[in-house]
């Protein structure tokens, strides 16, 4: 969000499972808070407190030579789960956040998931 506040340039990739070819949208990007518009992206009754804008500038396929070097589409090419760290050890990491531990941040991750997907 502060990207979009200081710059408003923003690029998105959208990806479908199983397809190498990516689209690709450049352009410009507003918070939202039109309630009107908010109450019509509710999901179980629940409205996003602001939704993100984008004024299209540029849109294009983008090709697929990334994902075909990574064999990002082969599951025989990914390394074991047992391999990967948890997510609350990578956020734990990264964010350094003062008084936690990787024990209370699974915690709150899997409480997200389970009360508050939506």
């Amino acid at each position: 969000m502060r990207n979009i506040l200081s710059s408003r340039r923003v690029g998105l990739i959208f990806i479908i499972p199983g397809l190498g070819e990516t689209l690709r949208v450049n352009g410009k990007a507003t918070l939202v808070m039109d309630q009107e518009l908010l109450n019509k992206t509710a999901v179980n009754g629940k409205k996003p407190l602001l939704a993100i804008g984008v004024e299209v500038e540029e849109c294009f396929i983008h090709c697929a030579k990334a994902f075909k070097r990574s064999q990002f589409w082969e599951p025989n090419s990914w390394p074991n789960k047992e391999q990967l760290p948890a997510a609350s050890k990578i956020i734990f990491d990264h964010a350094k956040l003062p008084n936690t531990s990787v024990e209370m941040i699974e915690k709150r991750l899997e409480e997200s998931y389970t009360k508050r997907l939506y």
